[in-house]
């Protein structure tokens, strides 16, 4: 796949960026050309599929089922509950302990990471993250009372936290098979990790458990993450606010308005963890929630090594956290802050990517995330003010598209903001990013770097209150108010660069409404998309996009789309999943697509009984062609 994937990329990076070439705003010499034209689709049908996206498109709708196109055949993997480790226990719904989901399978998959562990690409690490609980759908109607949780719910809870690493070997009839191994483990909220990087030891992160700053236990409202170069998971602690209580009993207004930029509200939580342990007060242990919002990293290679917390990266919502080596060899790390009105960041890393999956050059490549540059993108429109209404029509030649600026934040002990220690730009980067005048976007979400054209793609999910009263209004790269159903932002850069170029790709929601742009393509001849939150690519370059929230009335999926040529801009639908569940994940390789099907049934009625026909239970989902071929082919 890579020797095709490079044959591909230097065929399109020797095509003519001509179309863009002369945008205005700023010179060229200043701001890098576009790899490549990526082509428009041409308003009608683009001809035969595009290879990777050949398949029958699934309607819209709202079964309590994984639903696949014609000729594909479906698995579950893995499933809550399930054993991880060994000692670990069958699952019952009914006698669920802490000791036994510490060693099953957790909550609420999100992201997921396949990685192999040989050549063949037979053995594989699975690598998932559980995002968060929700006691009131885990335990048996009845059994939890949400205002007087007793501690054994409260600990099983802190044990569906975190992530599961088990090996998953391929089976002779291609499907995936979790097996036992001496690299299966869980990591949960107990689990010993080390910070590292630049807040390291600061007083900001010191506790009363932990004096010296440098020990964490546990990891929380992991979302979606990356699968970096070296073999190891970047993973984004997200909504970690929703964890910490009495906010409200903090009387100093600098540490009040901190508490409140990152959405921490006072009162008890919904869970009322702080009962049972005191680093969830804040009234207590007025630091604790300054260890949670990094991005963490775990070596499914060791299962002896300890998880990182990576400080160089910054503290916010990190919605996921994916990796570009740049030209010169140094790493860029891309993220998004999923708030509405919140912001895109990278990191670029001082020292350059050593190739190679020895344990030697893992060492060296996971040390580069201790020291870099953390920087904010502000985003500037090249069309006339009056073509912004909010309505989300696009300009006259369809399409907005403008340049951009990757603002420095901070670098090692160097702050580049006006007020702001190096430290205080690190724990309280939104604060930072406010004063610098970054772009304000709709919910930031999954950002990646395409591995054929070297694009950037920015999942932005939604945001209702654009335009609202005393909110920011629309503007080119959030061009509508009260936007529902969001859209996908894409830019070129090396990655090392501060200046760069972007375009929206796709303004999702029903093709039949006015607000709606696909890439230039047929808008009769696509599937309906709405609220794109995790993406992926396949081996051809294809855009791959799971959504969250949808807002059209039916289940949520995958959808795969072209980014070049005639049929850039056909979203077609792969897969829903059942009733009240997020499509996250995914995994595109060759010959399979993974999933995850997080929280099936939530959100009241009907429910979910999925997948085993009893109580609902988040699964990881593998998807296959029946014949064996390859998928969209």
């Amino acid at each position: 796949m890579s020797r095709r994937g490079a044959l591909r990329a230097g065929g399109v990076m020797a095509a003519t960026a001509a179309g863009f070439a002369a945008m205005s705003g700023t010179a060229a010499a200043e701001v890098p050309a576009l790899a490549a034209n990526p082509g428009r689709g041409n308003g009608r049908q683009g001809g035969r599929s595009v290879p990777g996206t050949d398949f029958e498109p699934v309607a819209p709708n709202s079964r309590d089922a994984v639903t696949v196109p014609e000729g594909y055949e479906q698995q579950v993997v893995i499933r809550w509950g399930d054993p991880v480790v060994p000692g670990a226990p069958a699952f019952d719904v009914n006698g669920q302990t802490a000791a036994a989901q510490a060693k099953q399978f957790g909550y609420n998959n999100d992201f997921v990471g396949l990685i192999p562990q040989d050549g063949s690409g037979r053995r594989n690490f699975l690598v998932v993250n559980h995002e968060y609980t929700t006691e009131t759908e885990m335990f048996p109607e009845g059994s939890y009372d949400e205002a007087n949780p007793t501690e054994e719910q409260v600990r099983i809870a802190w044990a569906a936290h975190g992530l599961s690493v088990v090996q998953a070997d391929r089976t002779r009839d291609g499907g995936l098979e979790v097996k036992p191994s001496r690299y299966n483990r869980r990591i949960t909220l107990d689990t010993e990790f080390e910070v590292r990087g630049p807040v390291a030891g600061s007083d900001l992160l010191k506790t009363s458990a932990d004096p010296t700053g440098t020990i964490v236990h546990g990891t929380q409202n992991n979302c979606a993450g990356g699968v970096t170069p070296w073999g190891t998971v970047l993973s984004g602690e997200e909504n970690f606010h929703q964890y910490f209580a009495h906010g409200e009993r903090v009387t100093d207004p600098v540490q009040a308005e901190r508490l409140d930029r990152y959405g921490l509200a006072g009162g008890e939580t919904t869970r009322k963890w702080e009962r049972f342990d005191k680093r969830w007060d804040i009234s207590q242990e007025p630091n604790e929630v300054h260890r949670f919002g990094w991005v963490v990293e775990i070596d499914p290679n060791d299962p002896n090594a300890k998880p990182i917390k990576h400080t160089a990266l910054g503290r916010f919502k990190h919605e996921a956290a994916n990796v570009k080596i740049a030209r010169d060899g140094r790493v860029v790390v891309y993220s998004g802050d999923d708030e509405r009105f919140d912001y895109i960041y990278k990191f670029v890393s001082n020292g350059r990517y050593k190739p190679g999956r020895s344990a030697h050059a893992r060492r060296h490549n996971m040390a580069l995330l201790d020291e870099g540059t953390l920087y904010v993108a502000k985003f500037t429109g090249n069309s006339p003010a009056e073509e912004i209404d909010g309505s989300g029509t696009l300009p006259s030649d369809g399409e907005f598209d403008g340049t951009g600026e990757w603002i420095a934040l901070a670098s090692g002990d160097k702050s580049f903001v006006d007020g702001f220690t190096a430290e205080e730009v690190y724990v309280f980067t939104r604060l930072a990013a406010d004063k610098v005048g970054a772009t304000k976007m709709d919910r930031p979400e999954d950002i990646e770097p395409n591995p054929v054209t070297g694009r950037i793609y920015a999942a932005l999910t939604n945001n209702s209150d654009r335009g609202a009263a005393g909110k920011a209004g629309a503007d080119e790269p959030n061009p509508r108010n009260g936007n529902k159903n969001g859209h996908v932002l894409e830019w070129d850069e090396d990655g090392t660069e501060t200046k760069f170029r972007w375009r929206l790709l796709l303004v999702c929601g029903d093709p039949d409404a006015a607000d709606t742009y696909f890439g230039g393509f047929d808008k009769s001849q696509v599937s309906p998309i709405s609220c794109p939150d995790n993406v992926a690519f396949d081996g051809y370059g294809n855009l791959w996009i799971s959504t969250d929230g949808n807002a059209l009335g039916s289940n949520d999926g995958l959808f795969s789309v072209p980014v070049t040529g005639p049929n850039r801009g056909q979203v077609k639908q792969f897969l829903t999943v059942p009733v009240g569940a997020e499509t996250c994940g995914p995994v595109v390789r060759d010959d399979l697509v993974l999933v995850a099907v997080q929280h099936p049934g939530e959100g009241g009625e009907p429910g979910s009984s999925w997948p085993d026909g009893g109580h609902a239970r988040p699964a990881i989902v593998a998807v296959r062609k029946s014949d064996g071929g390859r998928i969209g082919a």
